[in-house]
This record gives structure tokens, sequence and C-alpha cells, in this order.
């Protein structure tokens, strides 16, 4: 049977900005199952302790035993580097791999923004203190982004991840012409061979018309046969829909640390960019996809929760025998972003 169609929303938050790294923005969940027992929820931030004043977000971490009430924890695990071009400004929604007694994150990596973006990596021997590593692990003409590492059946392991292109005209040219999900395996976690094809592809469904921003894949575990992918999609504003002032202009709107200029004009893209959503779909082999179901849906621009306006970038972890939780980047109808979770509620 079709599994991670029925989603149940959890009360609360999981995190939401409270100190000098994360009060102006927080998004792009990573959840992580700590060995010795409990969770660590990985994120992308920005607010005013940032390290440097032209960047635009790192990445933080929080733990937690049960898995929904989470304790942040102090410093910055990753930061941009502004020595390196293509690293320049921002890292956003980390990925992590087990690589035996040491762990590899992906992530996202943006320099300035005529500068397509690409995906790096670094490594830990804790999950605190992280090396990056040297170079480039993928990169496209168009750009790349929102990545999601899973581990192949084959011992291999494939990358999941967003990919900008623009047509002929090339980037600079304006708005690219669709973000698709592309993939890309490797047998070392450093060197990744693209795989012909797009996963999914944007612009197929009234909900989609903004392009496709993460997807994540669960493999056939167990008595499940299929693979399940649940991504995030943008839809552009219908005509006729009345858009949001922006926050810092709108006195009944209440976000956290809208001073920052970068978060300020960030959340105010986002309020016009209308709705995010998130969305399952099957496949038999891991590479063609059936579109299925929208698994989180907000109330929109006028309706109540932390996710009215947009719902995105989500993670998964296993909590029971094929029962998942998910943490996914929710922004409510006054512009603040928290990071909230929902659970299965079909088993198969």
């Amino acid at each position: 049977m079709p599994v991670m169609q029925n989603w149940r929303k959890e009360a609360g938050a999981r995190l939401a900005g409270s100190r000098g790294l994360d009060s102006a923005k927080l998004q792009a969940p990573c959840i992580v199952r700590i060995p010795t027992g409990g969770y660590r929820l990985f994120y992308t931030a920005v607010g005013p302790e940032k390290p440097f004043s032209a960047c635009q977000g790192y990445l933080l971490s929080a733990v937690s035993e049960d898995g929904l009430v989470f304790r942040t924890e102090p410093g910055i695990r990753l930061a941009p580097r502004p020595e390196l071009e293509y690293m320049s400004l921002r890292l956003l929604a980390p990925t992590i791999s087990s690589c035996g007694d040491y762990w590899r994150m992906y992530f996202e990596s943006r320099g300035s923004a005529d500068r397509p973006t690409v995906i790096c990596s670094a490594v830990s021997s804790d999950m605190l203190n992280w090396e990056f590593e040297e170079g480039i692990r993928l990169q496209t003409p168009g750009g790349v982004g929102g990545p999601r590492y899973l581990n192949l059946p084959d011992g291999r392991g494939r990358l999941y991840c967003f990919c900008r292109e623009y047509g002929t005209t090339g980037m600079g040219s304006g708005q690219p012409i669709s973000t698709n999900v592309m993939s890309a395996v490797t047998s070392d976690g450093l060197q990744f061979k693209i795989e012909s094809g797009r996963r999914m592809q944007d612009r197929q469904a009234e909900f989609d018309t903004a392009g496709i921003t993460a997807a994540e894949v669960i493999a056939p575990e167990g008595d499940v046969d299929q693979w399940t992918m649940v991504y995030s999609a943008w839809q552009d504003v219908p005509p006729g829909t009345k858009v949001p002032l922006h926050p810092s202009q709108d006195s009944n709107a209440v976000v956290s640390g809208k001073s920052d200029s970068f978060a300020a004009a960030s959340i105010a893209s986002d309020m016009a960019g209308y709705r995010s959503r998130i969305h399952v779909a099957y496949s038999s082999d891991g590479l063609t996809w059936t579109r299925a179901a929208c698994a989180i849906d907000g109330s929109g621009y006028e309706g109540r929760g932390f996710d009215a306006v947009h719902a995105e970038d989500m993670s998964l972890i296993r909590i029971g025998r094929n029962q998942y939780r998910m943490y996914y980047a929710a922004c409510d109808r006054n512009g603040n972003w928290r990071i909230v979770s929902a659970v299965t509620e079909d088993q198969a």
C-alpha cells in the first residue's frame, strides 16, 4: 500500500529563533540519530551575531532526547569562507552520511548571486567539530542545491538535489526556466557521477509553478518494495492574490530579527513567492517517479498555523516500523520561520 501520504502535524515548534545566531531566520533542517541516544537537528540560520557582516547563513545544531523538545548547542557548526568565491556568503540544507567512525556532511554552498550554487562537504568525528573537505562535490552550469543523501542497496551513495536550468541563454539572463530534481551517484563519497535525465520535473501541476527546492528519498525496506520521494515545490502568486506587505513595513507583523537587511529581504521574497508545499511520489527503481499526493499544506496568507505560507526542505527519520517523523521549515502569514514536525499515520 502507498505510505507517507497521510501525515499528522505535531503541536508546537521543534525550533524557533531564540538567540543572536538564529533570531533573524532559520530553515532547512537535517535530523540525525545520535549513536549514544537521542537526536541532533542541524539547520540553516542567520542572526545579528553572524560571524561577518556580509554573511547570509551558516549551520547550527540542537539536540533532543525524544525528537520533540530540542536544546540548541552553542557555537556554529559550519560557516561560509569569504576567501572562496563559491562558499563566500551562505551555507544551507545539510545532509549527513555515516562513514563508519566518522560522518560526512553535504551542503549547498553560495557565493555572489552571479555564481551558480554548488554542493560541498565536510567531515567530523563527533558531529560537533567539522572540517571542510577541499573542492566541490557537485556542480552544474545553472546551479545545484538542497542535497539529500541516500545509501543505496548496492553500497554506493546517491545525492538527490535541485538543479536550476536556464535554457540556451544561460545563468544571468533572468529567472531559470525550471528547477528540477536530479541525482548523482558515488562510490567513495567524494567523486559524483551525474545520472542522466531528471528524477522530478517541475511545472507539471499548479502547485509547482515556481520550482522544486528539495527531495528526500526512502529506499525499499522491510515489506515495502517501493521507493518513496518526499519533495517540496513552490507555486507562483495566482492572479488576483493579495500579497502581504514586506514584514518590516507591516505594523501588525512580528518578525524576529527583521532589522537584519539580508533576512528582511529574504523574508520579503519568501512572502512574494506565494506558497510552498510538501508532496509525495513513488518509484520502482529510484529513478523514474510518479507523483501521488500533497502531504503537507498550509492554510494560506489569510490562515493560521506555523506553515500557513510555506512548508519545505524536509528531513525524515524512521521512528518505528515503517513509520517516520518529518522535520520541515515552516513560514507563517507574518513571515516567521520555524522548524516543525509531522508523523506518518499510515503504516504498511
